[in-house]
Parts: C-alpha cells; structure tokens; sequence
C-alpha cells in the first residue's frame, strides 16, 4: 500500500492507526534531521561522502586517529550547532504527550530529540549522542566544551581523562564498536510490545539496528515507513510513503 501521491490520504490512515494502536513506536533516522540542516550519511554530499569513517579498533590503537577524529568532530559541531528539532522531531514530542506514542527508537546522535522534549525515558538512542563526551574506561562523562578547550590548547591534541588516563571518546557508536547493551534490551523489549511500527528517514541498511522493523512485522505490528527513498523493507510495509518527514508529519506537529 503505497500513498506517494496522497499525502493527505496517508496522514489520515496514519492518524486512524496512531488512534487505534495500543503501543505505537517511532524508529527514526537520519532523514528525521535533514530539514534541520543536518546532512544524512549516505545521500551524494553526505558526512560519509566526506569523511571515512575512523573504525573503533583504530582510535583505540592511534593517538592520531583520536586527533583526527576530535579534529572532524569539532568541524561538524561548528556547522551544525544551530540545528534545531523539526517538524518531525515535534510531532513525535507532540505523540508521546498524547499518549498515542510507547517511545522512540532512533539512530540518530544529534539530541534533537531531547531538545524537542522527548524525556529520557521516552527515548532509546542506539548509536549514541554525540552532544558530549566519555571516557572509555572509567565512563566519566565530559561536556564537548570542556574537550575542546584542551584539544585547541594543546594545538590540536585529543585529550585523555584525567582521572585514569583512559581515552575521551564522543559518546557515539563507531564501525567496529559494540552496541550498547541496555539500549538494545530497551528496544526489543519496546519493539515486542508495539502494534504500530514508524520508521521514519532511515535507509534499513545498517544492522543490528534495522532488525527492529522485521522484528515488529513478525510479531504482527503494522509496518509504516516514510522515506524519501526506496528502502528493502517497503514491500513488508503496510504503509509506505515517499515523501518529506517534515511534511507528513505536520498536522501532528500541530495538534496540541
């Protein structure tokens, strides 16, 4: 079932699902954030166009490549620092104070969430937040503006924790890192309750996070995705949209 040229007959079929579900979850992606001036990682033009990813394995054993990867880090915070939630990121806030939303699952390490007012225990965060800082070995948490006065004090050199001399990491996932633990529980547990399943700006092509939509289809969960592209999963859908987050999810940004 595909409403790429009805939007206002795919928002009132979302609407009557939202309204008749018992535990609706949002899964959200990068495609969440691009109306918020937040490039996607894949797209031409992409962060992963420009920047190759450091894989964990390789900040852990360089001291360079935690130089480069703070030095990228840094730059990216300067161009995306005034980023504020969309109009998804409302809605979705908007949902959960309604009661028609369980919670949100999503890959994205930007804290728009939260800046929306998406409360903690509301949110699951698969991949990290990027918005601060941590040791890897004994887990003190560090505020990005507290590294980077070392990293420029001391000419661009990523600083270690001073309380054990473990390496300060953005508090993010990276390629070869392992999921975290609680979080994953978190989202099976929420994916098993769920009757309604949105994704929402995600490709499905980075696992294990894009098990949850098949977990939630087996189950008997409704499958809806909105994306601006194609994905594998569409043809499972039970909805599909091709269109801009923001737009389809306007009239829910707007009801109070």
């Amino acid at each position: 079932m595909t409403f790429d040229a009805d939007l206002k007959g795919a928002q009132a079929q979302l609407s009557d699902w939202l309204d008749a579900a018992h535990c609706a979850v949002a899964f959200t992606g990068a495609g969440i954030s691009t109306e918020c001036g937040i490039p996607d990682f894949r797209s031409p033009g992409g962060l992963w166009t420009q920047n190759k990813p450091i894989p964990f394995d390789v900040f852990l054993a360089m001291k360079s490549a935690r130089n480069e990867a703070w030095k990228r880090k840094f730059v990216l915070e300067s161009a995306f620092a005034g980023a504020r939630p969309g109009r998804g990121h409302v809605a979705l806030a908007r949902l959960l104070e309604q009661g028609k939303l369980g919670g949100v699952i999503t890959q994205n390490i930007d804290g728009l969430h939260q800046a929306s007012g998406v409360g903690e225990a509301d949110l699951i965060e698969l991949h990290g937040n990027g918005t601060y800082a941590t040791c890897l070995d004994c887990g003190t948490r560090y505020e990005l503006g507290w590294v980077k006065a070392r990293f420029d004090t001391s000419g661009g050199i990523a600083p270690d924790c001073p309380h054990c001399g473990g390496p300060i990491k953005a508090a993010t996932i990276s390629f070869g890192q392992a999921m975290p633990e609680t979080e994953m529980r978190r989202a099976d547990a929420l994916t098993r309750q769920s009757d309604l399943f949105i994704v929402l700006g995600s490709s499905l092509v980075v696992f294990p996070a894009a098990q949850f939509p098949l977990q939630a289809k087996d189950n008997g969960a409704r499958l809806v995705i909105v994306n601006r592209e194609p994905t594998d999963f569409d043809h499972l859908a039970d909805l599909v949209v091709h269109a801009d987050i923001g737009d389809v999810l306007a009239p829910f940004a707007r009801n109070a």
